[in-house]
């Protein structure tokens, strides 16, 4: 059983502005639709992500060392820090709001580091390893790379309410700007990669072996 064509082999080329399906063989190489450039793969996609990730691994070490927020109450006043913040907040009875900053601010940066590390080694050594579950896996960095701006918007939230009584005060501190720029760096990286690289070079028997298992499935 032959494997049908890649869009490469018919030279067809998707626009990253619009998704339109392009013929590569037309001059210039311009997007009919938007006039956007088109590109078989991203350019730089490695180099690129590699560096918008390392740039996120170093404004994520005073993100979590510097205070994000300083609490003024009855003219008491003290700093805190995201993990300082989520003790406070689970101490004081608050659990689901201490899980949901846990996740958001320390769990998911993290498991978008892990993540990416292993789509950017895994490509650079083109490995055969899971490339289906690889896909899924950048699919799955970018559906919750929007929530890592979950503390960020609490931080705004709490100092908007706090503004209202006349016995308290919340003012923003350095660490919520390095935290922001950990979730901007990590979100240019994700849009970095290119998740094609992951087939690229991808041996002619994987892909017949690959065909002869969907149609035992099918039957």
């Amino acid at each position: 059983m032959s494997r049908p064509p890649t869009a490469s082999e018919l030279n067809l080329c998707l626009c990253h502005s619009c998704g339109l399906a392009c013929d590569m063989s037309e001059e210039p190489h311009q997007c009919p639709r938007c006039d956007a450039p088109l590109h078989r793969r991203k350019t730089n996609s490695l180099n690129r992500t590699w560096a918008y990730m390392l740039a996120a691994l170093a404004f994520y070490v005073p993100a979590n060392l510097l205070p994000v927020m300083n609490t003024t109450m009855l003219g008491n006043g003290a700093d805190s820090t995201i993990m300082s913040g989520v003790l406070e907040f689970w101490e004081g009875g608050a659990w689901d709001i201490a899980l949901i900053i846990f996740i958001a601010s320390i769990a998911v940066p993290g498991i978008k580091f892990v993540a990416l590390s292993l789509l950017l080694i895994t490509v650079q050594r083109d490995s055969a390893w899971a490339r289906k579950q690889r896909s899924k896996l950048f699919r799955f960095v970018e559906l919750i790379g929007y929530w890592s701006m979950l503390d960020v918007l609490v931080v705004a939230l709490v100092a908007a309410l706090v503004k209202f009584q006349t016995l308290g005060d919340i003012e923003p501190r350095p660490g919520i700007l390095f935290f922001g720029l950990v979730v901007v760096f990590t979100m240019l990286a994700a849009m970095s990669f290119d998740p094609r690289l992951i087939w690229d070079n991808q041996p002619a028997e994987e892909d017949a072996d690959q065909l002869t298992a969907q149609a035992q499935n099918s039957n």
